[in-house]
């Protein structure tokens, strides 16, 4: 016999309908224990709105706004490299971080359909939330990182380091979340990771040649 009610022991991902991690405490955890972390996004409970509002909209904008801060400050305009000369403008980089910006939000939810859609050919349970679960948080080293695109060189340096640590993301998070077996892990995230560079090749080449003139 108990005094009273007895209080229900918590799911692995917290209380039902209680807050999730801050932005900052999830951006760290998924770098410094990814294996824990993507045990944990695996079991709480989200949304897609809840995930984009609250975490991808707002790293997202991390690469944009340093490259156009980064053009601002040390890129003279009309700067000849190579025989030739980039009109780069107030307007164009403007314009330039807008298209960048949204083409990224797009790109998690791209991302996160290819990777629901061949979870059945790798033995994986499709599930569209969990899917984008993996699409939104995978990048998080990569976009933390291209805050150093402000300053030249560094920040392409700094968001090479970010994207192979973003790929192990990747790696860590497939199996986690869409229940891979062992022996199939390794196709899913090539498969991805191909498809994946070809939509971002895509979308970048978009900014490069009509914003930017080729430049980057």
């Amino acid at each position: 016999m108990t005094d009273g009610p007895t209080t229900p022991t918590p799911p692995p991902g917290g209380m039902p309908g209680a807050p999730g991690p801050s932005l900052v405490d999830r951006a760290k955890n998924i770098i410094v224990s990814p294996k824990t972390e993507w045990t944990r996004i695996d079991t709480e409970p989200a949304t897609v709105g809840g995930i984009y509002t609250s975490y991808v909209m707002i790293l997202a904008a991390i690469p944009p706004v340093a490259l156009a801060l980064g053009l601002f400050l040390f890129v003279p305009r009309g700067v000849s490299a190579y025989g030739i000369v980039f009109g780069l403008t107030t307007t164009s980089i403007i314009v330039g971080a807008l298209l960048q910006y949204g083409l990224a939000l797009a790109s998690v939810y791209i991302i996160g359909l290819i990777i629901d859609a061949l979870a059945p050919t790798f033995g994986s349970t499709k599930d569209p939330l969990k899917a984008f679960k993996v699409a939104a948080y995978y990048p998080t080293a990569l976009w933390i990182a291209s805050i150093l695109l402000i300053v030249p060189g560094i920040g392409i340096l700094a968001m090479l380091v970010g994207g192979v640590y973003s790929l192990y993301l990747l790696y860590l998070g497939l199996p986690t979340l869409m229940k891979t077996p062992p022996d199939k892990v390794v196709g899913y995230f090539v498969v991805t990771l191909i498809v994946a560079i070809v939509v971002l090749g895509i979308m970048n080449a978009i900014v490069n040649r009509v914003i930017y003139g080729g430049m980057f």
